[in-house]
């Protein structure tokens, strides 16, 4: 496809979400083009990778577990046909189970209510005592006091998924377009591309935006027909295990440490990534000391022997929040335009079921039933003038 020419579907944002949407659309026979400035970029580049549906359950998400639980679902599947598809691939997709930890008394009530909770919603779930958890995993901490073992909490290397991605979309017809788009053009109420960077335009039937926590904030979008998607900041650590340590971890391991969120992810190759803060700082992506000193310091807490690790990148990302931190799947309330963003915590893991909802409603022009309940227009009551 020439540049500027017509497109049955045009995506703006080339992160994880926004590839997996083209892809899936290709494959279903449409011609699509993707516009990013940095393609494969984004919060799935500095994401952990952990596909935790059960273990990042928070009361009243049934809708959002039971998406998270459908694309966990497919995850196996999903990864290994885009290995085939990106000619050989690795996506680091790993079946390894998390185990979430108390390191002290409140926290043990707290999981024990969450373990309730997973077994009245029938989870795979399965508590287990301090010494059960070391068992598991010798490198834990003495102190921990009890936990839960979910086997079907798994783990991917959002970076190898992207690098995947991009390389499936291409090989399907995707075009790649390296530019921003910098203003949404809209035509008798209806959306029809967009302008780019260079000065050139790329009309298209229908127009995906799926720029993360830039989505709302593009010029030419009318007001109300998105609401404001946050950025939400966190910072990663990402520490090598010498071969002679491993394995250091089996699985992943998560715990509420002095009220914050933390997890670590042992990657088969060595890697360990330890995250996540989350800062509400607008769209700084700064790596901090403080942050740093709190994820070790944690970190320490739970894993003792932590800090005689080497460490070899910091960095930070910005993961896209809605409202109701629930994502906006589907056509939105601009005739043309469809929404594929605010997927905050949960962006790598929702990947192979929004790739597959979305591309069924640009070929379609149906929604399908599971992507209900996530429609951007729950934020809107009338179509824009």
């Amino acid at each position: 496809m020439a540049p500027g020419t017509h497109a049955d579907v045009l995506v703006i944002g080339g992160g994880v979400i926004g590839l997996a949407v083209a892809w899936r659309a290709a494959q279903r026979g449409l011609r699509v083009v993707v516009v990013d400035l940095d393609p494969g970029g984004g919060a799935a580049r500095v994401a952990a990778g952990m596909l935790a549906p059960v273990t990042e359950l928070q009361y009243g998400e049934e809708p959002l577990l039971r998406l998270g639980m459908a694309s966990n679902e497919r995850y196996a599947a999903f990864a290994a046909e885009l290995t085939e598809a990106s000619g050989g691939e690795d996506t680091g997709y790993r079946r390894c189970g998390t185990i979430a930890v108390a390191l002290d008394s409140d926290d043990r009530e707290e999981l024990r209510e969450l373990h309730a909770f997973h077994r009245r919603l029938g989870l795979d779930s399965h508590w287990l005592t301090g010494r059960e958890a070391r068992k598991l995993e010798p490198m834990l901490a003495p102190g921990v006091r009890g936990g839960l073992h979910v086997t079907d909490d798994h783990q991917v290397d959002g970076r190898r998924l992207l690098t995947a991605l991009l390389l499936a979309g291409e090989a399907a017809g995707v075009v790649v377009r390296r530019a921003e788009a910098v203003e949404l053009l809209v035509a008798g109420d209806r959306a029809v591309g967009a302008r780019l960077s260079t000065g050139e335009s790329v009309t298209a039937d229908q127009v995906v935006l799926a720029a993360g926590p830039r989505s709302h904030l593009l010029p030419g979008l009318p007001e109300g027909v998105l609401p404001a998607i946050r950025p939400v900041k966190g910072q990663i650590l990402r520490l090598r295990v010498p071969a002679p340590y491993r394995p250091f971890l089996s699985r992943n391991v998560r715990a509420v440490v002095r009220g914050q969120h933390l997890y670590l992810v042992p990657r088969e190759d060595g890697e360990l990534v330890i995250g996540a803060t989350s800062e509400e700082q607008g769209y700084d992506t700064t790596v901090t000391a403080g942050g740093v000193y709190e994820l070790l310091r944690d970190a320490h807490e739970l894993v003792p022997g932590i800090t005689e690790l080497p460490l070899v990148e910091t960095c930070a990302g910005l993961r896209p929040g809605s409202p109701d931190n629930a994502p906006l799947l589907g056509p939105t309330a601009l005739p043309g335009l469809v929404a594929a963003t605010g997927h905050y915590r949960n962006g790598v893991l929702l990947t192979p079921v929004t790739g597959d909802l979305v591309a069924e409603y640009l070929a379609t022009g149906t929604t399908p039933e599971l992507a209900e309940p996530f429609s951007p227009t729950r934020f809107t009551t009338k179509v824009p003038a």
